[in-house]
């Protein structure tokens, strides 16, 4: 197939800093993302309800994983304040919000990440904490993660690529599968993802190339008899197709197979999945408090079509927004879909 694109000097950035590559803003041969939706009768898309908060507490991270949409790490200086985070609990309470998904980065370095849990559990709220694992391990202050996971019964979502040391190590760093072993068993001696129990413990699989990834069902049996060889249980196994985002759609220029992989996504669009999007009942606050669509959306700066910040939190404008959709959005609609908490058909 062709590498043939239409391509415009565009700046990414990668673990040594900014670099200038030729970016591929849309490859020869494929239809807006708008088109498909229009196909569908959908002039715009619209939100059905608002039923999770996503909030990003900042993009530090301990590690640097290869096809991080974030492009978190040790060294990035992004971190929400308190009071952004107090500006958080003002908007959704009193709403018909259930959900509050905290991530990052590794949301556990933010300074008031145990503030902003306590307080949204006296709320009464779910709460999804997605821990990224090896930060229990990172430091002494991180050990009492699992139990102050407990204490607040939170939904840990978290990141394994594989459930092998070699792939889960080339995807997120040397030594990363050992000590995710490690920090599950943790995890579990506290009561999570155990027969019987309420504490939910969750993993997520991202395929560690360009392609689209397997079944969820068969993946999850998979992980389920290879993890019982550490003695190591859990609830469910998300999978999640990765988006042409940051390091990710770096690696797709840097390797000529962004325009494959587009075509790919393209040719598995599936109708079913546009109308399941998770953009239609989430909402995203980014570090410094501006509101996003998707966790994506964040990433490449496309603020909501309402009132863009935390501030001016309006429930019934967000709403009736419309959502902004770009060619990433082809990455949720291919196949079974992908979303935050795994396929959506």
């Amino acid at each position: 197939m062709t590498q043939s694109l239409k391509r415009q000097k565009h700046k990414l950035s990668s673990p040594e800093g900014q670099i200038e590559v030729l970016d591929n803003v849309t490859p020869i041969g494929i239809p807006t993302f708008e088109s498909k939706l229009s196909e569908l009768g959908h002039t715009t898309l619209k939100p059905t309800t608002i039923e999770v908060f996503q909030v990003n507490v900042g993009k530090m991270c301990n590690q640097v994983c290869a096809h991080c949409h974030v492009d978190a790490g040790p060294d990035r200086k992004e971190i929400m304040t308190k009071e952004t985070m107090q500006q958080c609990l003002d908007a959704i309470e009193g709403t018909d919000i259930k959900t509050v998904d905290i991530t990052g980065g590794a949301p556990e370095m933010n300074p008031n990440f145990r503030w902003l849990v306590e307080e949204l559990s006296a709320m009464g709220k779910e709460i999804i904490v997605r821990c990224n694992l090896t930060i229990i391990l990172a430091n002494l202050k991180y050990h009492d993660l699992p139990e102050f996971f407990r204490k607040h019964n939170i939904n840990v979502v978290s990141s394994l690529p594989y459930f092998t040391a070699k792939r889960t190590d080339a995807q997120r760093g040397d030594g990363v599968f050992d000590k995710s072993i490690k920090a599950l068993q943790m995890l579990n001696a506290v009561g999570y993802g155990k027969e019987n129990s309420d504490l939910q413990l969750d993993l997520v699989y991202n395929p560690a190339g360009a392609f689209l990834p397997g079944d969820q069902t068969t993946l999850e049996n998979q992980f389920k008899r290879k993890l019982l060889e550490y003695d190591i249980s859990f609830n469910n196994l998300f999978v999640i197709t990765n988006l042409p985002v940051s390091r990710f759609l770096e690696y797709l220029i840097r390797s000529e197979k962004y325009q494959d992989y587009m075509d790919e996504l393209v040719n598995a669009f599936n109708p079913v999945a546009a109308e399941g999007v998770m953009c239609r009942s989430t909402i995203s606050v980014g570090w410094d408090g501006y509101l996003y669509d998707c966790d994506f959306n964040q990433m490449l700066e496309l603020r909501v079509k309402a009132a863009s910040h935390i501030a001016h939190f309006n429930i019934e404008e967000l709403t009736a927004r419309d959502i902004i959709v770009n060619q990433h959005c082809y990455g949720c609609t291919a196949g079974a879909g992908s979303s935050c908490g795994g396929t959506t058909v």
